[in-house]
């Protein structure tokens, strides 16, 4: 497994705990700041996708 997999395995599993914890969250403020660290992380994990496959298009 190449780091940027080891990465994106991470960054995943990040997501799937934002999402468990957002199901449970108490208050609006709880909500709002999950969804901000979701959105975040899926952003990290998008950069990382592109990275991932850049150097297949070039093979």
């Amino acid at each position: 497994m190449s780091t940027t997999q080891f990465l994106i395995h991470g960054s995943e599993k990040i997501i799937g705990h934002y999402r468990f914890l957002l199901d449970r969250a108490k208050t609006e403020q709880e909500r709002k700041e999950f969804t901000e660290r979701i959105d975040e992380e899926k952003r990290n994990l998008e950069r990382l996708l592109a990275e991932f496959a850049q150097p297949a298009q070039a093979a």
